[in-house]
């Protein structure tokens, strides 16, 4: 079968590999109609982790059963199903407390497993013809059959229910005013579900003209930060205080304000002075144990400097972690079929998988609009 290959820092192919097996009694073999790519992939296609090439790429995957094991008892051949992109057993403390992204079986000596992603256990990617999915009964959300809303059930494996994430973990309200810091998909989803759980005011913070003029016509006040400090755009505009809550949706991938340089903390700290003493701040964007790739020797270790003194001094609370999909994913899936939900909006391209290189370059450079992309292995 066809599948994207990484082969090293910014270079990845689309090269024939083995066709997954059913190789557990609840595995479940899937004919991937839709993958999307992820601005965590980047991280590996950039070289910044330690992903070794062969691995396939691609966690966000949707499609239809084509294999099950004998011991799956919910799911039939043709059944059109979405994964988190989280693997989970369903069974270990943390699945039956919820923590799905922090599985204790699926990655033996780390909380946690993924699809195609480095350290995340062995569990090949979907941008591929096929995907084995094990757990199957657990991990696989069915959809309604056909081809309808694919490109808003696609999202529901990763930057749907992630941007919800980071409202959960920043507790956001109805009649609350929100900071989200990053207009990428992942912070786009965090805005859009705000304005979901009713947030009266919400601002994308961003300087790529693409993703503020999403964040526009969705009902999002943008700030491009290329324009002045962020924080005091934010507090002009919701009357020279700050906001309830702050949402981080970059990571330490962030950008300095005034230099084209990476400067990881930056986010962290501009959110503590954004968001009024006493709220909350919400961190699904991704912060990792170590970056080889980090602008000085405390970011490779995985240490930002971060005002953790003015965090105490204004009594804010925060929440931080990788998303635990299942949580949200059924709900999110019946608003999209309901039509209260359509989180498409945020998908560029949809390219047939041969296309994947092209698009991971275009991708990682922000060009020509490539906000979100979906890849067709079908098509």
């Amino acid at each position: 079968m066809k599948a994207v290959v990484y082969k090293g820092p910014f270079e990845v192919a689309v090269e024939e590999v083995e066709k997954p097996k059913v190789q557990h009694p609840n595995d479940v073999i899937v004919r991937v109609t839709s993958t999307a790519i992820c601005g965590s992939d980047l991280h590996m296609y950039e070289g910044r982790t330690a992903a070794e090439p062969g691995i396939v790429f691609g966690h966000e995957n949707l499609g239809t059963v084509e294999e099950t094991g004998d011991g799956v008892t919910s799911l039939s051949p043709g059944d059109r199903v979405v994964m988190p992109f989280n693997v989970a057993c369903g069974f270990c403390q943390n699945c039956v407390k919820g923590f799905t992204g922090f599985c204790l079986t699926v990655n033996p000596g780390f909380a946690g497993g993924a699809y195609g992603y480095v350290a995340m256990g062995p569990w090949p990617g979907g941008q591929a013809e096929y995907l084995r999915v094990p757990y199957a009964d657990f991990n696989c959300l069915k959809l309604p059959p056909g081809n309808s809303q694919e490109s808003d059930f696609i999202l529901l494996a990763d930057i749907f229910p992630t941007g919800y994430h980071g409202n959960e973990l920043a507790q956001v309200s109805p009649g609350e005013s929100v900071a989200v810091y990053g207009g990428g998909p992942v912070g786009l989803m965090a805005a859009y579900s705000a304005l979901l759980r009713g947030a009266r005011m919400v601002f994308v913070v961003d300087r790529v003209l693409e993703r503020l003029q999403k964040a526009e016509e969705m009902g999002a006040i943008p700030i491009n930060f290329a324009d002045g400090n962020p924080v005091e755009q934010i507090k002009e505009k919701a009357g020279g205080q700050g906001t309830d809550k702050g949402i981080d949706a970059v990571g330490y991938q962030a950008q300095a304000r005034t230099e084209d340089r990476e400067e990881p903390a930056t986010v962290l700290n501009s959110l503590v002075e954004t968001v009024r003493a006493t709220g909350a701040l919400g961190i699904p964007g991704l912060y990792v144990p170590a970056d080889p790739g980090g602008p000085d020797e405390q970011a490779k270790r995985g240490m930002l400097l971060v005002g953790i003194g003015r965090l105490f001094e204004k009594g804010l609370r925060l929440g931080t972690g990788q998303c635990n999909v299942k949580r949200y994913n059924r709900q999110l899936r019946d608003m999209i079929i309901e039509g209260r939900a359509k989180p498409s909006f945020v998908v560029s391209h949809e390219l047939p998988l041969t296309q994947a290189p092209d698009a991971y370059d275009k991708f990682d450079k922000r060009i020509e609009g490539y906000t979100k992309v979906v890849l067709h292995p079908q098509m």
